[in-house]
């Protein structure tokens, strides 16, 4: 981020008709932003309106708004602290970030709109951005430009908002992406120029297909494969355990586990919402493959290769490291944790009924102290190498993504999977604004003073 921002607060006054185009702020403020005339343009999400600038004694970093001036901004008339930054070729004011979260999953309780499972991550980021400066909503594709919620007094209230500077996708339904009347809200988004990051669902093929030429990474790839018969039966000969997974699968949903047992016999496990976990039978090759087929029905799948992985108390164990991209561009780990499998399960996903444990402490049940700070450190260098490739080599803006990574009995990391759409429920409560959300809003401060740089020098 090559420019600096200053953080002031809005506040909404009563003037005359003849001064509603007339904001007042100190001389002291006047001289801090740089402004060089007394008739700019202020701009707050993709709305640009001419004011008069009037300058008193008043306290410093405050700037007084007509409440008629905030309403043409579709803003609430409410004090409001933003992030300011001024465009000089144009004397333009940029206030913000307006940040707008997408989501499908909006309910009623109570008779007050409901985000489901990310309900308390959307008034972190609320608080969050409150505090550094910027406006915050949740919308619905559908009601894209007319409505949407933000949060007052404890309430989320529906109102029609700002077009948002940037907005963060938390779409949860992959078959969403490819209707209509979605493409058609993408287009109009495109069309705005506004920023849209995490814009799409990753599929596990893409995500192999990215990494497994990449010098560094391969060695800690699981060999993977599109599922076919022929794959199929290769990889039975060569690897003791298999796991196939629907490409665009999630929560540890439908995967299917298939592992050599003695006497040239397969014993069979699923993740299906449905039916057993595991069948006790024991199958040949052949029976097998027939077992399979109706689970997989025609949905593509690729077949993993299984990694003898380190337990935590008898149960699978695997880690999820969650990424941001940071004020310079660059990603960092943000937080860390150690996912237990429940118990008859051999996916360690909270919907799978899951608990989660800090990292060192779950490595250190099976490596010593020394070693346990190294693999951590090693699976942290590991996520930050996965996330930056994957960011360079996938279409669209990535600002988030959660690796997952399992540890073999040796204490070697491997890359299990990659996440565009990383759930809220795994990072440790013990603040009351997550790193996770912090590191949002911070990638949403940055998009959306770039962008008015980037119109700017055009």
């Amino acid at each position: 981020m090559s420019f600096s921002l200053t953080s002031i607060l809005v506040v909404p006054i009563k003037l005359s008709d003849k001064d509603q185009d007339v904001i007042q702020m100190s001389a002291q403020l006047f001289k801090l932003l740089q402004l060089n005339m007394h008739e700019i343009n202020v701009s707050i999400g993709r709305r640009t309106i001419p004011i008069k600038v009037q300058t008193k004694d008043l306290t410093d970093n405050t700037i007084y708004f007509p409440e008629d001036l905030m309403e043409s901004f579709y803003l609430p008339i409410h004090p409001l602290k933003f992030q300011a930054m001024v465009l000089p070729e144009s004397q333009t004011l940029k206030l913000g970030p307006v940040a707008a979260l997408l989501t499908d999953s909006i309910d009623n309780q109570n008779n007050e709109p409901y985000f489901r499972s990310i309900h308390l991550f959307c008034e972190e980021l609320q608080q969050g951005i409150s505090e550094t400066g910027g406006f915050f909503y949740v919308f619905s594709y559908q009601q894209f430009l007319s409505q949407g919620y933000y949060l007052i007094d404890g309430k989320w209230t529906a109102a029609q908002l700002p077009a948002p500077d940037v907005i963060y996708n938390r779409i949860h339904s992959r078959a969403l992406e490819y209707k209509k009347e979605f493409k058609q809200f993408r287009a109009k988004v495109n069309q705005l120029l506004i920023p849209f990051f995490n814009d799409r669902f990753l599929s596990k093929w893409e995500v192999y297909e990215h990494l497994k030429d990449i010098r560094n990474l391969d060695s800690y790839l699981p060999k993977t494969k599109l599922f076919s018969k022929d794959h199929f039966y290769e990889m039975t000969q060569k690897y003791g355990t298999l796991f196939l997974k629907p490409i665009h699968g999630s929560q540890g949903r439908n995967i299917i586990k298939v592992s050599r047992e003695p006497d040239s016999c397969y014993s069979l496990e699923t993740s299906l919402k449905s039916g057993p976990a595991k069948q006790r039978e024991l199958f040949s090759l052949d029976e097998i493959f027939q077992q399979i087929k109706p689970l997989i029905h025609n949905r593509i799948y690729i077949i993993q290769q299984g990694i003898s992985l380190m337990s935590y108390q008898l149960s699978s164990m695997d880690f999820r490291v969650l990424c941001h991209q940071n004020l310079d561009n660059n990603w960092r780990v943000t937080s860390t944790v150690a996912r237990i499998a429940g118990k008859q399960e051999f996916v360690s996903n909270l919907a799978r009924g899951g608990t989660l444990t800090r990292p060192l402490n779950a490595l250190k049940t099976c490596l010593n102290d020394n070693k346990a700070v190294e693999v951590l450190a090693q699976m942290k260098e590991l996520a930050l190498e996965t996330a930056s490739i994957i960011s360079q080599n996938s279409q669209g803006i990535i600002g988030e993504l959660g690796i997952d990574i399992g540890v073999d009995q040796d204490g070697k990391p491997w890359l299990i999977e990659v996440n565009s759409k990383p759930s809220k429920n795994f990072e440790d409560g013990l603040t009351k604004i997550r790193p996770s959300a912090k590191a949002i809003i911070q990638f949403c401060t940055i998009l959306a003073f770039d962008i008015a740089v980037m119109k700017e020098d055009i």
